[in-house]
């Protein structure tokens, strides 16, 4: 005799909602090994697939995997975060620094700094050197570059 079960398995779809638990992990480049983001000590994410939380190549693995899984994958820059884009690091003269930032502001290398874009959106990038006359700014995403580990374990799938 046989018992028939109740259990689907809901798979992650591109439109999907997710209630997950997951570790971020830097898997080449300066910081090599270290944690960029880690959930499985507290409360679990959530996720909108394809809303732009997460990078779109970092969506697609977790596309087809099944609520209750556990699993692990490596991405290499082009799908994460993109490679490094030497075009994106910019001069910009302390006039316009002033302009964005108020002039009594003070900066130091390693500092992220918000920008007004044309279209009135923001975009931010990490100060780089600076001095009297200009300054230097990676507007690259921090993780661009950098292959990452992603671990998972998806608690739920709507």
């Amino acid at each position: 005799m046989s018992i028939a079960s109740n259990e689907v398995n809901v798979f992650v779809r591109q439109d999907s909602y997710l209630t997950l638990h997951y570790r971020i992990t830097l898997a080449s480049g300066p910081g090599k090994d270290s944690i960029f983001a880690d959930t499985f000590d507290g409360r679990p994410g959530t996720l909108q697939m394809g809303s732009g939380q997460w990078a779109p190549g970092m969506e697609a693995a977790l596309v087809g995997h099944a609520e209750g899984e556990k699993f692990s994958v490596t991405l290499e820059p082009a799908d994460a975060y993109g490679d490094r884009n030497p075009e994106l690091i910019q001069r910009v003269t302390r006039a316009m620094l002033s302009e964005h930032a108020g002039a009594d502001a003070t900066f130091e290398p390693g500092d992220m700094v918000e920008f007004a874009a044309p279209n009135g959106g923001r975009y931010s990038g990490v100060l780089k050197e600076i001095n009297d006359q200009s300054a230097l700014f990676d507007f690259n995403h921090p993780l661009a570059g950098i292959s990452l580990r992603v671990d998972v374990a998806l608690l739920g799938v709507l």
